[in-house]
């Protein structure tokens, strides 16, 4: 009489079952995990590419020598040169236009960051009558178009003589900018522990040291991102620079780019070469914050 003993499942996995490869398995895994990884390089590709096309095709205008050049760009590679940058540097107001545009823009940039961040940081943390509504008022200050403010906006300044004077446009950039910053620094605040406010309070500190000392350390990511929406919104605006400053040495740069349109020509090469030296600012503003606008950005929102 013979007994037989059915293999235990420790068997069945050494052993494995019939028709399956683990090593196979193993290999289709990878291959999927290879195809995915080249499919999402390959889309961030086509993207960087579909964002860097219009600036190479401005850079590669700008070389144009002549005005028409952007009719027929096929010929812009036997002829290129540098003499709209020449042209644009030594004949044109461009470094008075460099300098009306830091003024303003750092302006608004530093004033609009000081009021927004005292701002979100009081509605975060403190509990006074109105003071949810206090934000969405901020909020409907964002509703009215550009059209409808210019002309209230000018006779105030007129009024308190801030006409063609660069304050008077930092504080119409700080009326557009503030409203904006202050919500996204309040949600960003609202992310930091009101434990550490508290903290500061034991050891003595006022709600201004607090503020200072240990809450806007802790708000660099917020801060930054504030500071170059600030820094963009002065310095790309139009409507309201071209309005406000009457003197051509005081023109920023966007307004600046209007001198070479007239109603029957238009110096494109020029153009392109001054938006070109135009974006160098930004783009060092850009790579002084960008270490913490990616962190800014994501935190702001996780908290309203």
């Amino acid at each position: 009489m013979s007994t037989t003993t059915a293999p235990t499942s420790a068997e069945h996995k050494q052993a494995g079952t019939p028709g399956t490869d683990p090593k196979g398995a193993s290999r289709r895994r990878g291959e999927n995990s290879l195809l995915g990884s080249l499919a999402s390089h390959g889309i961030l590709v086509v993207a960087s590419l579909i964002a860097l096309f219009p600036i190479a095709w401005l850079v590669y205008l700008s070389l144009g020598p002549d005005k028409d050049d952007y009719l027929h760009p096929g010929g812009i590679w036997e002829k290129m040169s540098f003499e709209n940058y020449s042209y644009v540097l030594t004949e044109t107001n461009f470094f008075d236009w460099l300098k009306s545009s830091l003024a303003v823009s750092l302006g608004t940039t530093v004033i609009g960051v000081i009021i927004a961040a005292t701002t979100g940081y009081a509605v975060s943390r403190m509990r006074f009558p109105g003071y949810k509504k206090f934000m969405w008022v901020l909020l409907v200050t964002q509703m009215f178009p550009i059209a409808v403010l210019i002309v209230p906006m000018y006779q105030l300044l007129s009024e308190l003589q801030l006409i063609d004077t660069y304050f008077g446009l930092i504080l119409v950039y700080c009326s557009t900018a503030v409203p904006y910053c202050a919500w996204l620094l309040k949600g960003y605040f609202d992310t930091i522990p009101f434990e550490i406010d508290e903290a500061g309070r034991v050891d003595g500190l006022t709600p201004f040291g607090t503020f200072f000392r240990l809450i806007l350390p802790l708000a660099k990511p917020g801060l930054a991102v504030a500071a170059f929406y600030s820094f963009i919104t002065a310095f790309g605006e139009v409507a309201f620079a071209s309005t406000f400053m009457l003197s051509d040495t005081k023109y920023t740069f966007a307004v600046g780019l209007q001198s070479f349109i007239s109603e029957h020509d238009a110096q494109r090469n020029l153009m392109a070469a001054t938006a070109v030296l135009v974006a160098i600012p930004v783009s060092a503003f850009f790579y002084l914050v960008q270490k913490n606008l990616v962190t800014g950005l994501t935190a702001g929102g996780t908290k309203g």
